[in-house]
This record gives C-alpha cells, structure tokens and sequence, in this order.
C-alpha cells in the first residue's frame, strides 16, 4: 500500500440530462432547435468531470417524455437535470420524472445577461426565455408529487454562438460560477450515495460497552444508506496476522518511517514515551494484517473495538491497531474506533468528497483562545494533517485494555467543516454539520489527534446548539467549508440534517 493511493476507488454519479422545447417552433424558426441542444451539449460537457455524463438530447413533446424516462431509467442515473432551453409545456417534462424516479433538478440558466432589445426577433427570444416553462414544470411537479430543486443563473458560455445577436460569453459571470458550484456538488452528493449504496463496511469486534451513543441496528442503516455490514470477529484478523511475513513487515516499517514522526518521551505525560522499536514492529505487523483483511472482504471503510481480558492475544492485537488504521484511512479506507459505525459513515462521506474526514470527540475548551480542542487517541486522516503526525508510544489506553502506538496530530490550519451522524428516537439518521477555522494553536503531548477550532458563535453558544441536536459523541472533521455540499448529500439520502 503506498501513500495517497486508495485501495477502492470510489463511485461516480451517473448522472442524465436533457434540454426541452416545444415541437412547434421547430418549423417556425430555423435553428433554435440546435441552438439549445448546443446549449445542453456545453453544460454537459462541463459536468463530465464529475459524474458519468448521459445526455439524452432533446425532449419536445409528451411521447418524448416517455421516451427519456425510460432511457433515464435504463442507465439507472442518480440525477437528472432538466435543462429549461426554451419554453415547453409540461406534459413533455412530467412523464420523464414519473418513469424515472431519480431526483430532478431544473437548470434555468440564461445564455446572456440582457438580450439585443434592437435587434432580437421572435426566435431569438425564445432562445434567452428558459426561465417561462420552470413555474409551470413546478406546478406539474408540486401536483404531481414529485420533488424538485431549481438552479438560476447564467448559461457560462465561452463563446457567442454565430446565430446568436447578442453577446452570450458569460463564463466569468458571478451567476455563471455559482450555478456550475451548485450543480458540481450536487454531483459529488449523488456520488457519495451511489458510493455508500456500493459499500461494504467491516465490523470488527463490539461496540464500547455502555456507549449507548454507538449502539445502531445493521439493518437500519443499510435501509437508510444502502451499505452493507459485513460482521468480522477478531479470530479472522488473526489468521491474517500470523501469515504475515517479515519482508511484508520490512516494507510496512518503511511505509510508516516514511509517514510519520518518531517523538521522543513526553515532557508532561508519563504514559507517553518514544515508542520502542518493538512497538513500531508490532505495529507494522498488525497494519499488514489489516490490510490483508480489508482487501479479502472487499471492504470500503472499517469500524472496529475490542475490549479483551488481561492476557487474552487479542489485546495485543489491537493495541497495535492505532496506526494501521490511520494507514488505511489515508488510502481511502475510513477506519472508526468504538464500534462507532455512523461516524464511520460520515467519515466515508467526507472521505468520498476528498475531504479528509478525521475521527473526533472533545477533547477541552480553550476559553482563552475561544476555541474548541477536538481529536481522539486515533485514527487520524493523514492526508490532512497539519506537518507529519507523532507516532507516541503509550503505556495504557485511558478507558481501555492495552498499549501501543498512538497518532498525535493536528488537522492544517484554515476552513473546517464537522460532521456528525446521529439517530433520533425515531430510528430517523440526521447529519449535523457546523463549519469553523482550524487554527495551529499549542496541543498536549499525549499521544491523541487535537486540534483548535474557532467556530462562529462563543463556546458555550456554540456548546448550547451542538448538544441540544443529541449528536453521537464523535464526529469527522474534514478540510473546507463544505456546508453546503453536505445539505445536499443529506438531501440526495433523505436524511435529516441540520446547520449549526
């Protein structure tokens, strides 16, 4: 396994388009019919970067209609956006969306900012009035029961079509920019549904007992998320651990030498030492032994705890398990401690987004700084570390059995989102998603992820809002202000969210 590569890839979005019009103007007025198939061509041209692109062309009247839908249908798309070229009545839309149960989003984007009012005829107009059809689509769908969204905003052209008699380079237009942002991320949350419903999640071991916060019925969250859980005992990590062999643990000492920092003793915590060159072996011997087990069981993502009495082998296994895991989320394998598989959920999400995606609790409040500490004794998402991460030794896990290798870390500086997923008494998954600074502030020297983080309101406020959601004790962090996106991936799963 080398650094930055990912041992899955994840899953795009298939996503449909179409542009419409009505039948009857295309006799009427020469070219306009091209005109916005060009139009739906640009559009989908642009979007090819995030998804797998299909566009179905032109829809002009209701047999069409069903035509598309079962098209859409067929190429089981996860998306379709319906392109408002010019007007059209809404019996050619409404049976492209009744066939094809995929969410829809109108896009009503003008190809120029104001129309050559001296020279603009009858056919060019329609070729600038997308906007007309969309209430009518709405009330179709509104009654209809289907639901909808609508971006507004211009078409971003580069260029002005030679039928055209104004200008339509709209690029670099602020109503350009936003609309394709909009329509990019409701790209990526479409992948991350068809990613979560395509994966298989690995669950090593129990929960932390008496953790209540942790406890989720399998069926439930493959209901609400399409995953699958695969249960794995200890005894199945442990077949693959004594096959490992020692040029394997050789190359994995060098992989983890080449990623990490070696501390030396703590100055403050006598359980945090410079980790022994048993300890790094142990380590590396494990992490193989991961591994192996996750590519066996085809595994996208990983959530593990074991707690074992004194003496048990087992224990030594998974005291050397900090550092794999790490391993394994850096090349796309989100690993989540306690048994905490909705953290695990939206740790793959951000992970999925290339967002990072770091396993967190509180750690303190800084009300000095006004700031919030987060991390965990592990695993950290490497690829968003602020420098290299500390490999300290540990002479116990507070709360657990065992010693070994921890992570110590900190998430770079700059613009965070978290993301916890929680579940109500209702059974209902909710994302709460709150957006921050990240700031390179002192940490501990005890062997755990931390990292400040300055949110918009005081502590206590910020405190009051979080607590009041009933969110799980963990959450993932991941790099950027990602707000937005993640509404709509909660969106694209039907689960409830929140933005603090």
């Amino acid at each position: 396994m080398e650094q930055n590569t990912k041992l899955k890839p994840t899953h795009q979005a298939k996503v449909g388009i179409y542009t419409v019009g009505l039948k009857a103007y295309w006799p009427q007025f020469e070219g306009l019919r091209e005109r916005i198939i060009e139009y739906v061509g640009f559009i989908a041209k642009k979007l090819e970067p995030y998804a797998e692109i299909y566009n179905y062309g032109l829809v002009d009247c209701s047999d069409e209609g069903h035509k598309a839908g079962e098209w859409f249908k067929k190429q089981d798309v996860d998306l379709v956006f319906c392109h408002a070229g010019t007007y059209v009545s809404s019996d050619a839309v409404l049976p492209v969306h009744q066939i094809c149960k995929a969410p829809v989003i109108v896009l009503n984007l003008q190809p120029t900012t104001q129309v050559n009012y001296a020279k603009t005829s009858t056919g060019e107009w329609l070729a600038h009035c997308g906007a007309c059809p969309v209430p009518e689509m709405s009330n179709a769908f509104e009654r209809a029961g289907i639901p909808f969204r609508v971006i507004s905003g211009l078409l971003g052209l580069d260029y002005t079509p030679a039928i055209s008699v104004t200008n339509e380079n709209t690029a670099h237009r602020p109503e350009a920019v936003r609309a394709y942002k909009e329509m990019k991320e409701w790209c990526l949350a479409a992948g991350v549904k068809r990613t979560l419903r395509n994966s298989r999640f690995g669950f090593l071991g129990s929960n932390f007992h008496g953790m209540l916060d942790m406890y989720s019925d399998y069926t439930m969250l493959q209901a609400q998320t399409g995953i699958h859980v695969e249960i794995i005992e200890m005894c199945d990590l442990n077949e693959r651990v004594q096959k490992v062999t020692e040029e394997e643990i050789e190359k994995k000492l060098v992989e983890i030498k080449d990623m990490f920092q070696i501390s030396g003793d703590s100055q403050a915590d006598p359980i945090a030492k410079k980790p022994t060159d048993e300890q790094l072996r142990w380590s590396s011997h494990i992490a193989v032994g991961q591994e192996k087990m996750v590519k066996d069981y085809n595994l996208d993502a990983l959530v593990y705890y074991y707690h074992s009495v004194p003496g048990n082998p087992y224990q030594d296994i998974q005291g050397g398990f900090i550092v794999g895991h790490s391993l394994l989320t850096a090349n796309g394998i989100p690993c989540a401690g306690e048994g905490d598989i909705k953290t695990g959920i939206a740790m793959k999400i951000c992970d999925t987004l290339n967002t990072g995606g770091s396993y967190c609790e509180i750690v303190t409040a800084d009300y000095e700084d006004g700031t919030i500490l987060l991390g965990h004794d592990g695993p950290f998402h490497i690829k968003i570390s602020n420098g290299k991460p500390i490999l300290r030794g540990m002479g116990l896990y507070h709360g657990k059995q065992g010693t070994g290798v921890s992570v110590e870390a900190k998430v770079m500086s700059g613009p965070v989102t978290m993301l916890g997923l929680t579940q109500t008494g209702a059974g209902k998954l909710k994302m709460i998603i709150s957006e921050g600074i990240s700031t390179d502030a002192e940490i501990m020297q005890v062997g755990n992820t931390q990292t400040h983080v300055k949110f918009p309101v005081d502590i206590d406020t910020y405190f009051t809002n979080w607590f009041q959601h009933a969110p799980t004790h963990h959450c993932a962090m991941s790099i950027g202000h990602n707000a937005e996106l993640f509404v709509k991936v909660a969106q694209m799963m039907d689960c409830d969210y929140v933005v603090l």
